[in-house]
């Protein structure tokens, strides 16, 4: 999971779409595909291989950001008449248009996930495919790896099947229409649903341990002539969409470890010196945390709206540090099998479109539902894909960091000297002069260095800008 996530909205802000065009020459990131990638896209988006299983009579909808053409998820959402809940999720079906050693197979494994700027995206599969003919795109027809969960009244899945077949969307969705539908009583039952079994997920969570983290992200938006930045806390529909994914990761880990095959996203538990620290940070910031309130409930009864609660969230997300690929193909269950933070075993495969490793993991559920071997091409791929995750992971964190970093450095260039409010969220413990703030406004995070006096940590202080430097994408602020 991103520490924190990025987006344009409404910035003109040419210098800092150049800045940005700088970066990706700076971390050398793909460019243009090569033509003869390009080539294999047109033929595939023009001639996929399509499944005999018509399912285009199911009514689904997409809910994506509504700026989003790369759309890998549909569902639909209805009651069992005997009781509980029917979850149709669409996975858009990106092996139908790749050719396993072709050109269009080597570039995503050069490439391994889309990288995301706050300009725009560097793509993982050319946007003939990404956002087009293998995009679940609203009143197209697709192919798609089609997944039915059966829940029970309490949200537990019951019954899995996923099989390719020819899907069609009816809607795209965005995030606050949904919310605001959903308020205010006018969503029909499939969308209306998604905040009960949404709900009956997070409640199923909360019982096994799992940790879902509502960090607040960050927005460049239009101000006064020029563009600041601001923190936008997810709302409670982005997290029952989320919940629908997490279920199917959760159901497609246990297909493929009943299988004796597959690829598992796993995470160690944290040490107790992470959480040692976090209970640190989390008295500095004035958030009441008792010995007797576990990790996973003191998440729950955070408020990101509030300046304290988002920093402590942002700081929670190094818990999720040191995630990483587990491959099993002897039909003895892996070790690390568990995601700590899902509290389960759990897989990526809900967004091939944009990540790899979720092209692989889905062609093995399918064959692990119909009771065949998975196909050469995904088993010889195994083995290497921890190693390719693991840089391409590593490769979009640094997209991030350094896009952030960039950011806030060039919102802030003309304003070296003056102060702002910011609460003291990180003091290093070998230098006590040294630390971190978190600006309220604009919503900023950066590091402060004191001349004389060790750092208040958890205080509200008052901070002076001492640098700001696109150049470097350094800021520094210094006490007042």
């Amino acid at each position: 999971m991103p520490r924190r996530h990025m987006h344009m909205t409404g910035a003109d802000g040419a210098a800092l779409r150049t800045a940005l065009r700088e970066l990706r020459t700076r971390l050398d990131v793909p460019g243009d595909f090569p033509a003869a990638v390009l080539a294999e896209a047109e033929r595939a988006a023009s001639a996929p291989r399509l499944p005999d299983l018509d399912a285009t009579d199911i009514p689904l909808f997409t809910i994506d950001p509504p700026t989003s053409l790369d759309l890998d998820q549909a569902m639909h959402l209805a009651k069992r008449p005997s009781g509980g809940y029917r979850v149709h999720y669409a996975i858009a079906d990106v092996a139908a248009f790749v050719t396993p050693g072709g050109p269009l197979d080597a570039e995503a494994h050069r490439r391994v996930t889309t990288l995301y700027f706050p300009d725009g995206n560097v793509p993982l599969h050319p946007t003939a495919l990404s956002q087009d003919a293998a995009s679940l795109l609203p009143d197209r027809t697709r192919p798609a790896l089609l997944w039915r969960l059966d829940l029970d009244s309490d949200g537990r899945v019951e019954n899995t099947d996923v099989r390719r077949a020819l899907v069609r969307s009816r809607a795209k969705l965005d995030y606050d229409g949904v919310q605001k539908a959903i308020d205010n009583g006018t969503a029909e039952e499939p969308l209306a649903l998604l905040k009960d079994i949404g709900s009956l997920r997070e409640a199923l969570e909360v019982e096994r341990g799992g940790i879902s983290l509502d960090v607040p992200e960050q927005e460049v938006v239009a101000r006064d002539g020029g563009y600041t930045l601001v923190y936008r806390a997810p709302l409670p529909a982005d997290g029952w969409n989320a919940q629908i994914s997490l279920m199917t990761g959760m159901a497609a880990a246990d297909l493929m470890l009943a299988s004796g095959t597959g690829v598992l996203r796993t995470l160690p538990a944290a040490p107790d010196g992470a959480v040692g620290r976090l209970r640190r940070a989390a008295q500095a910031l004035r958030i009441d945390w008792p010995h007797h309130v576990p990790y996973a409930r003191l998440v729950r009864s955070l408020d990101p709206h509030r300046p304290a609660h988002a920093a402590f969230l942002q700081e929670c997300t190094t818990l999720l540090r040191g995630a990483g690929y587990t491959v099993f193909t002897d039909g003895r269950t892996p070790d690390p099998a568990v995601h700590a933070a899902v509290a389960a075993p759990y897989t990526h495969c809900t967004a091939p479109l944009r990540r790899l490793v979720d092209r692989y993991a889905g062609e093995l559920c399918v064959a692990a539902v119909a009771g065949v071997p998975a196909p050469d091409w995904a088993l010889r791929a195994l083995d290497a894909l921890p190693r390719e995750m693991a840089e391409g992971t590593q490769a979009a964190n640094t997209v991030e960091r350094e896009c952030v970093s960039l950011i806030e450095a060039a919102l802030l260039k003309d304003r070296v000297g003056e102060t702002f409010e910011a609460t003291v969220i990180e003091v290093k413990e070998r230098e006590p002069l040294v630390g971190t703030v978190h600006l309220e406004d604009p919503a900023v995070v950066g590091r402060v260095e004191s001349a004389s006096a060790p750092l208040p940590l958890g205080d509200r202080i008052r901070v002076r800008l001492t640098q700001a430097d696109p150049g470097t994408s350094k800021i520094l602020f210094a006490p007042v």
